[in-house]
């Protein structure tokens, strides 16, 4: 599904804070990508999402070359693909319901289809009582989980999460956790990035890609 080969990455004239970064993500795996703080794991989370280009390498994706996509054919690719920020990237104007459902309503579903599933899914983390609630109103937790269920929620190729749990209790996050190995045995291809030891070993079975100093190491 995706293949790195030597990728590189520097910001500006600086030194690369990614280095000869090479390995593959099979279809349908369910990865951890782990490492101290400033190891780069976030950004290479926006090099699998293809919100950054490297500045030397190879990224393919989905059986295409990143660097040959052109900018009409981007929107595609990355409604393929889940994504949870650790900054969330709610929309303020649009109620939690609203916001968990955009990527149904982006791809023209009608409401009628879906609204039971946004609902149940919203449930499921704990959100059932804030459906109609505005960003600005929730709280760090609760960002986080409607961002889980936003990217979650059409059942994409990829998932991509970055910290997902970083704001939740334990309990929660193994309920998280759970959520995640459901849509992966629904064939969906899982990356997540996290500094919870707990957490991974809680999935012994994933792979684990360990970033340090902008170096990538792969334990299976």
């Amino acid at each position: 599904m995706i293949r790195f080969e030597n990728v590189g990455l520097r910001y500006g004239m600086g030194p690369e804070v990614l280095s000869d970064i090479s390995f593959e993500i099979p279809q349908g795996s369910f990865q951890f990508l782990t490492g101290p703080s400033g190891a780069g794991k976030t950004t290479l989370m926006r090099l699998l999402f293809l919100a950054l280009r490297p500045t030397r390498g190879l990224i393919n994706v989905f059986g295409q070359d990143s660097s040959d996509l052109s900018p009409g054919v981007l929107p595609a690719i990355r409604r393929r693909i889940g994504i949870v920020f650790q900054d969330f990237r709610l929309l303020d104007h649009m109620t939690t319901y609203e916001n968990v459902a955009l990527p149904l309503r982006v791809i023209g579903q009608p409401e009628s289809d879906y609204r039971t599933d946004v609902e149940e899914l919203l449930q499921w983390v704990g959100l059932e009582d804030r459906m109609d609630a505005y960003p600005p109103v929730l709280s760090g937790g609760e960002k986080q989980r409607a961002a889980i269920a936003r990217a979650v929620i059409a059942q994409p190729d990829l998932l991509l999460a970055d910290e997902p749990t970083g704001n939740v209790d334990p309990t929660l996050a193994r309920r998280l956790l759970r959520l995640f190995s459901e849509l992966h045995k629904l064939g969906t291809t899982v990356v997540i990035a996290t500094h919870d030891i707990g957490l991974m070993d809680q999935y012994e079975a994933a792979r684990r890609l360990v970033l340090n100093e902008g170096r990538l190491h792969v334990y299976d």
